[in-house]
């Protein structure tokens, strides 16, 4: 919950500043914020989140400045980067595996947060910020993906952006006002860049939003439970500060793997070929981190309900907060609900596996019975498991679940 201030100014300037703007205060009262002190590492990734957001809008801003939104000129852009611009090919490829790795470290976070229960009271606003911000990310990427203008670039923001034609009465000029025309084309590249520029700065506002909710609320814990008494927490800095900057430092290091000797491993081959709208490609994907959604768009055989549905899959996850009906917040002391969960990952990577595939034969039938298990998992099994389950007996507090109950009756 939130703790009263630790901060006092030490001088006149300082005093003065407090009273107008009391921006240190909030600095320096979020590093004492007290924390959980059993948080592990899977605690680490929202750090590693706001780190990978800054290298996105940075390096974002320096390739804006070399990039030209124009059908004509977009590709060979993205090719003058690479070759003629200082470190244009590092920033280029700090830039696209940075999304893929933003992504993997927020898949991460949600999956946290759901095992543990972090949605649940009094943390319902802190998650449906979570899930915005995750919503914001998806936008920003699918936009950021058209712009290098290459096959899949086209083709895909063709197939999607065709989408919204399915929703009724005003699915068409949704669609045209995506297009700026009647096909994609020079006005839909410079709608995406310009949307594209401004969507990390909206996403950046939530995230400060979502912080300041985790500020008021306090951090959920393995344990699920609040802290009760004063050994319980820890400060933030500098026991989970250098926490999250020793986790960060390692998730860095396979990024930069990956910058330096995969860069291309994670993009799509028909991607560096230019766009061409009088050839289709013969399988057309959107990026990794969208084909579990693709996946249960293409198992609907009718096309308003896949949208319906594949949409449904991303907003269900705001409504954990009441769809999880039991009391206890961990899965660590919910044995069936954690199989169940387990179950729901499973049914996340295959249904990725099977969005990269053709929608054809027993891979579309693999896809409709795991779009199955995803909404029951939902609107069947948490609430069910809930108000049935036998849980596992929790310990009184933070402190008896690190150090046992032998161990707190020695201290008394």
């Amino acid at each position: 919950m939130a703790h009263e201030s630790v901060y006092t100014p030490n001088s006149g300037i300082e005093k003065w500043l407090d009273e107008r703007l009391p921006i240190i205060r909030l600095g320096v009262d979020f590093m004492a914020m007290p924390t959980p002190r059993n948080l592990n590492y899977w605690w680490t990734f929202g750090g590693i989140l706001f780190f990978f957001l800054m290298v996105q809008i940075i390096t974002g801003i320096i390739l804006a400045m070399h990039y030209i939104p124009h059908e004509s000129m977009a590709f060979d852009s993205v090719e003058h980067i690479v070759r003629d611009v200082n470190w244009g090919d590092m920033l280029q490829n700090m830039h696209s595996n940075g999304a893929s790795f933003f992504f993997i470290a927020v898949y991460i976070h949600i999956l946290r947060g759901m095992y543990y229960g972090s949605y649940k009271a009094p943390r319902e606003m802190l998650w449906i910020l979570g899930v915005i911000i995750y919503v914001l990310m998806m936008a920003s990427g699918f936009l950021g993906y058209v712009l290098p203008w290459g096959q899949m670039s086209l083709w895909g923001a063709t197939v999607i952006t065709n989408l919204f034609s399915a929703i009724p009465f005003v699915g068409g000029a949704i669609t045209e006002l995506l297009w700026g025309g009647y096909a994609v084309g020079q006005p839909t590249l410079n709608r995406f860049f310009s949307l594209h520029y401004l969507m990390p700065l909206i996403l950046f506002a939530f995230v400060g939003l979502h912080i300041w909710a985790l500020h008021v609320v306090g951090s959920n814990n393995p344990d699920g439970i609040e802290i009760k008494l004063k050994e319980d927490s820890l400060p933030f800095h500098s026991y989970f500060s250098m926490k999250d900057a020793f986790a960060m430092v390692l998730f860095a290091m396979i990024y930069v793997y990956f910058v330096f000797f995969m860069p291309d491993y994670m993009g799509h081959p028909d991607n560096y070929v230019r766009a061409n709208p009088m050839v289709t490609p013969p399988h057309i994907v959107p990026e990794w981190y969208f084909l579990p959604f693709y996946a249960i768009l293409r198992a609907i055989p009718d096309k308003l309900f896949g949208v319906i549905f594949m949409f449904a899959a991303i907003a269900i996850v705001a409504f954990l907060p009441w769809l999880d009906t039991s009391r206890v917040r961990s899965m660590r002391y919910r044995p069936t609900a954690k199989l169940f969960f387990w179950g729901f990952v499973a049914t996340g990577l295959l249904l990725g596996y099977l969005g990269a595939k053709p929608a054809e034969g027993g891979y579309v039938i693999a896809s409709r019975i795991l779009t199955a298990y995803w909404f029951l998992y939902f609107i069947v099994a948490l609430p069910l498991l809930g108000w049935t389950q036998k849980t596992k007996t929790l310990p009184g507090s933070i402190t008896e679940a690190v150090l046992g109950k032998d161990a707190m009756k020695n201290n008394k």
